[in-house]
């Protein structure tokens, strides 16, 4: 081991403990649920002592408190990652021994899947095979980033001069402040920190006010795994504080990085106040995925493919399916065979056995659902299955619903439902239904399905998204790189590019050599 990490492993050497199986089951009961943020190593409360409440949806009880910091405690953060970096030197740390910290991380992290799916299901309310779920596709990235650690590779280029070299190294970029979202609680942290703290960077963490506890429980593994002090903060905040934390990790001059997974709303704010001190920005934002069915198309393949990519986390995905384009030669056995399997949908709370439809995330995403529905309806939409709240399951609850016959003034048609409802439009035309896929802002994913070898390679070629899948509704691994073009965002998450964000190219000429 460097002398870089020697100081930070020896005071986590002597804490050690050689535990009995049954203390160590002992130990793992409830032990990842924590009520305090984590600064430079430290589980640590606001200095202004607020807390906020985290409730679970399914029935709005309190589950936890969690610290309620301000721009004061963020700053803690910044700082104790800024010292991490230059002062304790993590940024010459190496390739393996960084490499060596994330792997125990992976580990830690597969070895308590259970009681991390329990409290992602209480506080985001998916079902428990959806937390698992999102377990083994966030714990991928810790595993991925960790073998890529090692092949941060730079360039020998041939000089231009028989007495020059020219080399092209990569290093990392410094704090990285992550600011991630409710619907995904587990994975979204993991992709970007893993993808950091491999380069070479310390990160600051600011997850979503509705799902801080699974981030804490994260953290709390990470901490078991080794990491110095410094290198992973997280601060919580409720919404009151959460814009000013927002604004000061983009302005810091102590902040090199920032990452943000969330509306193109607020990703637009943030890309402005980046602007202060050019910094470097990754931004995952808002989708209006279309899913393309022509007539061509496996009709069994087509309606699985819009189950899975509609209603995974009850809608709540930022590259689920938002239009449905039918042709007019498939269209209306495409229906009738989906809203078979959408009526079978168990709703209920996540933590039960079987459910598959849990709530939304909190009421205002309710209201937006029964807006944008309500407004089709008025509009002349045809509501055929579901369009309602189920308030005997509770207040956050709205049933699976189709909506067809949908015009370009209702919202369902222009702007992103993120809940459980498919909004059909009939098309004529593979130009006709191209046309209305690209008519919008938002570039981030698009489904379409076709057993034409010609069409196939034509609409992925016309078809103005960043990812696609191709007669497949579930497109996400770590192997793929994630990240969208128009207004969708800037960037790529996942795969060797997910380094990128963090590292930048130093170039280094060597002149008048003999």
């Amino acid at each position: 081991m460097s002398a870089v990490l020697l100081a930070f492993s020896r005071a986590a050497r002597s804490q050690r403990l050689v535990c009995s199986n049954v203390h160590l089951m002992q130990r793992y009961i409830h032990s990842l649920r924590q009520d305090k943020a984590f600064v430079n190593g430290q589980w640590v409360g606001a200095r202004q002592g607020a807390t906020f409440e985290v409730t679970n949806p399914v029935n709005e009880k309190v589950i936890g408190t969690v610290p309620d910091m301000d721009v004061n405690d963020a700053s803690e953060a910044i700082d104790a990652a800024y010292a991490a970096f230059y002062n304790k030197q993590w940024h010459n740390s190496t390739a393996k021994e960084r490499a060596a910290l994330l792997k125990k991380w992976f580990h830690l992290m597969e070895e308590n899947r259970q009681e991390i799916a329990n409290i992602m299901t209480a506080e985001s309310g998916k079902p428990i095979p959806e937390s698992l779920g999102e377990i083994t596709y966030g714990n991928s990235f810790v595993e991925w980033f960790a073998e890529e650690a090692r092949r941060i590779y730079g360039e020998i280029v041939p000089p231009p001069m028989a007495n020059r070299q020219i080399m092209l190294t990569k290093q990392p970029v410094g704090v990285a402040g992550l600011i991630t979202p409710w619907n995904f609680p587990h994975a979204m942290i993991t992709r970007k920190a893993a993808a950091a703290i491999a380069a070479g960077c310390t990160v600051v963490i600011k997850p979503a006010e509705d799902t801080p506890l699974t981030a804490l429980a994260l953290t709390k593994l990470a901490e078991e795994a080794g990491f110095p002090k410094g290198v992973i903060n997280i601060v919580t905040s409720s919404r009151k504080n959460a814009a000013s934390i927002g604004e000061l990790l983009c302005k810091s001059e102590k902040v090199a990085a920032i990452s943000f997974t969330g509306s193109t709303e607020v990703g637009r704010l943030l890309y402005k106040q980046c602007a202060h001190g050019i910094k470097r920005i990754g931004l995952e934002l808002g989708g209006n995925a279309p899913f393309i069915v022509f007539d061509s198309a496996d009709l069994d393949k087509a309606v699985a493919g819009a189950m899975n990519s509609k209603f995974r986390n009850c809608g709540q995905t930022c590259i689920s399916a938002n239009r449905f384009l039918i042709q007019e030669g498939i269209h209306d056995r495409f229906i009738a065979q989906l809203m078979e399997r959408v009526k079978t949908l168990k709703i209920g709370d996540g933590s039960q056995e079987g459910v598959q439809i849990g709530p939304l995330i909190n009421h205002a995403q309710v209201d937006k659902v029964t807006n944008f529905v309500e407004d089709a309806k008025q509009k002349g939409a045809q509501v055929i299955c579901g369009g309602r709240q189920l308030s005997d399951k509770g207040a956050l609850f709205y049933e699976p619903t189709i909506v067809t016959h949908l015009r370009d003034d209702m919202k369902l048609y222009n702007e992103e439902i993120f809940g459980p409802v498919i909004s059909v439009i009939k098309f004529k035309t593979e130009e006709e239904a191209l046309k209305i896929a690209n008519g919008t802002q938002r570039g981030l994913a698009g489904y379409f399905y076709s057993t034409d070898l010609n069409q196939v390679f034509r609409v992925s070629r016309l078809l103005e998204t960043g990812m696609i899948g191709v007669n497949e509704g579930l497109i996400s691994c770590t192997e793929a790189a994630f990240g969208g073009i128009k207004e969708s965002g800037i960037g790529r998450e996942g795969s060797k590019h997910g380094i990128d964000e963090y590292v930048y190219i130093k170039y280094l000429c060597y002149g008048n050599l003999e």
